[in-house]
């Protein structure tokens, strides 16, 4: 597989920032569990609100809803592999602990304490696991589409593929990133057609050096054939231990889960509001204005927003 560089990445992302109309300063913190730094885009003033996205996709694949999110400082954060920041060699060793280490040194360095979180995906998943973990570093979180590992949900069975050490070595040489590749994918999680600027981004990303082993070794750690391992899976437990205020804003088509395991888990958690709103695992493309609404409604009204 070609590699790609940082500049085509760079480019790829100016382009979907431009097309939003998203002013974005590009930034880097030391992040010393990955042995590098992170990488984060700061958008808006106001409250601080921490952006994560979802495994594979960098932090510029949220401009259609930066540029919806008004009166908030957005720190929209690269994942470890995903983009710009760094990726530790050790990441997928122990998912968990070094998912919140990387989060607490990336809030350390910004020096946030209890920011809100609006989170995709995977990264819905680290911040429920900081949320457990270190109560007292997260605030309200907004979940748009269906969180990783959420209870009673099944990923697609092309990433359950993939998680198999040798079949998903073998997909990555046979289906190289392209353009259609992305398409691919985007028909797969129910997000389809792409803009060209995200089918770019996206393409860009995944060509970048480190990337396929960073996406391997994380589906690894967290999949088996049937579905998530047990170890990675949230329980009902670990829902009725998440005390910080949480919206979960979820895609009537949402391949990763059910409508009803949505409400399930909303349900199970001390206080959380469930939305559904049109859209698959990505919702925010298909109609961004609305679930900025949702969004800052839900953070005007919660308490403890940083």
């Amino acid at each position: 597989m070609t590699t790609g560089t940082r500049e085509e990445f760079l480019e790829a992302q100016r382009r979907m920032l431009s097309r939003y109309g998203v002013r974005a300063e590009s930034r880097f913190v030391d992040a010393p569990s990955v042995d590098g730094r992170a990488h984060l885009l700061e958008v808006g003033r106001g409250p601080d609100v921490v952006v994560l996205n979802g495994m594979g996709t960098p932090a510029a694949m949220w401009a259609p809803l930066l540029a919806e999110l008004d009166g908030l400082r957005l720190l929209a954060v690269d994942l470890p592999g995903y983009g710009l920041t760094d990726t530790g060699e050790r990441l997928a060793e122990d998912l968990r602990e070094n998912a919140v280490a990387f989060l607490v040194d990336t809030l350390d360095a910004l020096e946030l304490s209890r920011p809100a979180f609006v989170a995709n995906s995977l990264g819905s998943l680290w911040a429920i696991w900081l949320a457990l973990d270190r109560p007292d570093r997260v605030g309200p979180t907004v979940h748009v589409g269906c969180p990783g590992a959420a209870p009673d949900t099944v990923p697609p069975l092309p990433l359950r593929l993939q998680a198999m050490p040798v079949l998903g070595r073998l997909l990555a040489r046979l289906v190289p990133p392209s353009e259609r590749q992305v398409e691919g994918l985007a028909k797969m999680v129910r997000e389809h057609p792409l803009t060209p600027e995200l089918v770019d981004l996206l393409v860009a990303t995944e060509r970048l050096p480190g990337f396929i082993e960073t996406l391997l070794s994380t589906l690894r750690a967290m999949l088996r054939l049937r579905g998530y391992r047990p170890e990675i899976e949230l329980t009902g437990d670990d829902l009725r231990r998440v005390g910080q205020a949480s919206l979960l804003v979820w895609g009537e088509r949402d391949p990763f889960g059910p409508v009803e395991a949505g409400r399930a888990m909303a349900d199970a958690m001390p206080d959380a509001r469930f939305q559904l709103v049109e859209g698959g695992h990505a919702p925010w493309l298909d109609d961004p204005e609305r679930v900025a609404r949702l969004t800052t409604a839900f953070l005007d009204r919660s308490d403890g927003r940083s």
